[in-house]
């Protein structure tokens, strides 16, 4: 059951609540307007072995991420593979097709911004006057590992160098201990991928494992505690766009 903490933040699970479904494919929408959020959100889809689904992106950033299984996603340049630690940059009005030919669900986290709503275009094809860039997908082992001043390191998948000016998607990791509270300029979405912890907004905390997802409007006091003796794994998204490193020291 979703938790509400101090300033607004959310703590939620990766298949919380009743999803839409089609034709294979559930999706479980999480964040967004229509959900207390200013620009971002984030919503969960399982696609069922042999499943196929379409969809045409907005006008907006779509950015994807892989958290298990296999698949192949078909761009205008061609088919692409994708397994655990791929990101994807979806331009506004590109049209999206992706298959599971694995044996499990093929399981991924989207994020449009700015959110234009819980609607999807499924089996949309654009119309000539709205030509798109191409995707881009990216690989988390292709990521150069760059590190902040206080013991945490990340890749980062998807940003401006990708060709997203909004938004930026990296995986990072948290040492033992808890850091200082902190806050950002920016609207977060992240989902715990490996490890244990607390988060803390506040003076309020919430349990943290695999697959606890979470919600951080902007410039609300928090901070990430690993309880384990192994780095705290997370997927997180950001909009503005910025560096995963940048924060500021609450007072």
């Amino acid at each position: 059951m979703a938790t509400g903490l101090e300033g607004r933040c959310r703590v939620f699970g990766l298949r919380e609540g009743e999803p839409l479904r089609r034709a294979g494919l559930a999706v479980w929408r999480h964040v967004g307007r229509d959900r207390g959020a200013s620009a971002i959100s984030l919503a969960a889809m399982d696609l069922a072995p042999g499943g196929k689904a379409g969809w045409r992106n907005r006008d907006c950033d779509e950015v994807l991420f892989v958290l298990a299984g296999e698949g192949s996603l078909r761009g205008d340049d061609g088919e692409h593979r994708l397994g655990p630690g791929t990101g994807v940059f979806v331009p506004p009005r590109a049209p999206v097709a992706i298959e599971n030919s694995g044996l499990h669900p093929l399981v991924l986290l989207t994020s449009r911004c700015p959110d234009p709503g819980p609607e999807i275009l499924f089996d949309a094809a654009p119309s000539r006057e709205e030509a798109s860039l191409p995707l881009r997908v990216v690989r988390f082992e292709n990521q150069p590992t760059e590190r902040a001043g206080d013991g945490r390191w990340f890749r980062v998948l998807v940003d401006a160098k990708t060709g997203s000016a909004e938004v930026t998607q990296f995986v990072g990791f948290i040492p033992t201990g808890r850091a200082p509270d902190h806050f950002h300029e920016y609207e977060e979405v992240v989902c715990i991928l490996d490890g244990e912890g607390r988060f803390w907004s506040g003076d309020s905390f919430a349990p943290l494992s695999p697959g606890t997802c979470l919600y951080l409007p902007r410039r609300q006091p928090h901070c990430l505690e690993n309880t384990g003796a192994a780095p705290l794994k997370l997927y997180g998204l950001f909009y503005p766009a910025g560096s995963p490193a940048a924060r500021s020291a609450s007072r």
